[in-house]
């Protein structure tokens, strides 16, 4: 993957985890996700490309689904190209809400909210002055 690539998709995210929302300065290691895994036949190209904090990227792997803690049924996990992410969570001071199938299980393969990465953000929300607005300003 060239560097421009990489200039794009970590531009279009805004600089900041299109999963989490968590942006540099606050977590400094970050990656370029296939959404679609190449194992499973994802191309290289920027409708198949996500900027993603490698605490994400790392628990996400080549999975494209997981199972809804709330209903037990199989669903697809978030995909940033596709779908709108203020329709599929919520913030609720730094814990992170699935407001859909989709949002519950892509927090819970990602491991969004695990203790060790709600307390960073908790942090974050104390140090920061003013209250959080959606998206959270990690």
């Amino acid at each position: 993957m060239n560097r421009e690539i990489r200039r794009q998709v970590r531009e279009r995210a805004g600089v900041r985890c299109e999963y989490c929302h968590i942006a540099p300065p606050a977590y400094k290691a970050f990656c370029i996700d296939h959404v679609v895994a190449r194992q499973h036949g994802g191309k290289t190209a920027l409708d198949n490309l996500a900027f993603a904090c490698l605490h994400c990227n790392a628990h996400k792997g080549p999975n494209v689904a997981g199972t809804d803690q709330q209903t037990g049924e199989l669903v697809r996990l978030f995909d940033p190209r596709k779908d709108d992410w203020t329709e599929h969570f919520a913030w609720s001071g730094a814990t992170l809400i699935g407001l859909t199938a989709i949002g519950r299980a892509t927090i819970h393969v990602l491991a969004i909210n695990e203790p060790a990465f709600l307390e960073v953000r908790q942090i974050l929300l104390i140090e920061q002055s003013g209250p959080a607005e959606e998206p959270l300003p990690l």
